[in-house]
């Protein structure tokens, strides 16, 4: 039997009544994050980030009384141990720079869909999961961390695989959180066993899935795939 998943907290700070319920909407479609709490404007966010220490913020720019980049400053003025994702409307590059600057893990710009939202936050929780306690980094892992969110080059999929497919998996072993056969996986998302098999090889090939060998009653092991962290 599986552990249950932790909970990732997250801080919305959006100022408009759709956009809030829109976005927590998509938030707590992807496990096992969960909103904890809405600000409508700046002053509140940073009031809500230090009572409540969730794990991320999403964070709007245009927003009244105090706005997104003077909101970032201040939670980092405060050294908040919090990670931050905006979505915002503004795309200028200046504003783009100044986000990064000053430590947003990634920038999503208004309108989006769902799907580019929940790449993130997948992205984010394996960050998390991998930076999380104490212990060492080696270069290659920091490598790979750095690339989930600033990809200078995308890897070229080996024939026959897709981005979107290898995307499915990928969020399907993310969901349930447990190890899983090619078959289950196959059941899962709707395609045949072998492909299944082939997109699990490639990503344990890649350093993504980790193997656990299962025996028992009759016939071969059965080789079951978890995704690593």
């Amino acid at each position: 039997m599986s552990k249950p998943q932790q909970v990732m907290e997250v801080l919305l700070i959006e100022d408009d009544p759709m956009v809030q319920e829109v976005n927590r909407q998509f938030i707590e479609r992807v496990p096992p994050f969960k909103v904890i709490d809405i600000a409508s404007d700046g002053k509140e966010g940073v009031y809500l980030a230090e009572k409540l220490s969730p794990n991320l913020i999403i964070l709007d720019i245009y927003m009244p009384s105090m706005d997104g980049m003077d909101t970032l400053k201040e939670i980092r003025k405060y050294a908040f141990d919090i990670d931050v994702i905006v979505i915002t409307a503004a795309k200028d590059k200046e504003m783009v720079r100044s986000m990064f600057q000053n430590g947003v893990v990634d920038y999503i710009i208004k309108p989006f869909k769902f799907e580019r939202l929940q790449q993130s936050l997948i992205n984010y929780k394996t960050y998390h999961s991998k930076v999380s306690g104490e212990g060492v980094l080696q270069q290659e892992q920091v490598d790979g961390l750095i690339g989930r969110y600033r990809k200078e080059e995308v890897k070229e999929l080996p024939k026959g695989l897709n981005q979107q497919t290898l995307e499915q998996i990928t969020h399907f072993l993310h969901q349930r959180g447990s190890s899983l056969s090619a078959e289950e996986v196959a059941d899962g998302i709707g395609i045949a066993r072998v492909t299944a098999r082939r997109y699990l090889e490639y990503l344990q090939k890649i350093g993504e899935v980790e193997i656990e060998i299962q025996y028992g009653g009759v016939g071969r092991p059965v080789n079951r795939y978890q995704m690593k962290g």
